[in-house]
């Protein structure tokens, strides 16, 4: 059965009013804003919820507010002792102004992604070899500081920076080889002869020690001889003191003298 013409000329409109408001309506969810434009002037950041946006009139364009996490790419990086590199980093990011982030920049997670890349080789590049393997902590602040400074007119905020990995070719990794065994063969010398200052003094104060208590040898004396019998040893040597061979030498030229040719 046809529909009356009265009744069509109702339903059309109203349907066609129910589809615009249908397409109109936009959902946003917590960690998202929409920037909207109206005839192509910015208008404004709706927050989350049911929202409404006519089409044709309206445009709009979807932020993510959450913490983006970016790749940097490996950097060819010449140190400043002219040793050349491989860098690579990750950085953590996030819109916080919707606005900026959309009419500020054609793409902010490309620009950012772009400073980042020449800000680790320019950054780096005033650093020498020791001090990226060293000194990670200050460079990624040194890194996270600059970046941020610079994207702050995009509305993006920079929270960390981390340099991943230093990847160096074979014939570097072999001399830093060499320098850390170099280091470590310096150290045990150098322990080595500590201790061999630290026995001496020690000896030297027990001679001391010794030569004023004569009692003091005696005991050692026979602290030696009981070492010696402990042993399973079929020889025991008794030690004389110097003193008592030094008087046996020194009254023997007298005999000589005194024996008649």
């Amino acid at each position: 059965m046809p529909i009356p013409i009265p009744i069509a000329s109702f339903v059309f409109p109203i349907a066609l009013i129910i589809a615009l408001i249908a397409i109109s309506l936009k959902i946003v969810p917590e960690y998202q804003r929409l920037v909207v434009f109206f005839l192509g002037r910015f208008q404004i950041v709706k927050n989350p919820g049911l929202r409404l946006v006519v089409p044709g009139i309206q445009q709009m364009r979807r932020v993510d507010l959450r913490v983006i996490t970016m790749d940097v790419p490996s950097q060819d990086v010449i140190s400043r002792d002219n040793v050349t590199v491989m860098v690579n980093a990750v950085l953590y990011f996030r819109v916080v102004d919707p606005e900026k982030a959309i009419i500020q920049v054609e793409d902010y997670y490309n620009a950012t992604s772009q400073l980042a890349q020449t800000t680790l080789r320019s950054v780096l590049g005033q650093h020498e070899l020791d001090e990226m393997l060293t000194e990670r902590d200050k460079m990624n602040a040194d890194l996270q500081q600059i970046i941020d400074k610079q994207s702050d007119a995009w509305g993006i905020k920079v929270s960390n920076v981390e340099i991943k990995h230093v990847d160096l070719n074979e014939n570097m990794i072999r001399a830093i080889a060499k320098q850390a065994e170099a280091e470590r063969e310096r150290r045990a010398k150098v322990i080595h002869a500590e201790g061999e200052l630290q026995a001496s003094e020690k000896l030297l104060a027990a001679a001391n020690v010794i030569s004023q208590n004569p009692q003091a040898l005696q005991l050692r004396y026979l602290q030696t001889l009981n070492d010696i019998s402990n042993e399973n040893t079929t020889t025991i040597v008794f030690p004389l003191p110097i003193e008592t061979i030094k008087a046996v030498f020194d009254k023997q030229p007298a005999k000589q003298e005194n024996d008649p040719a």
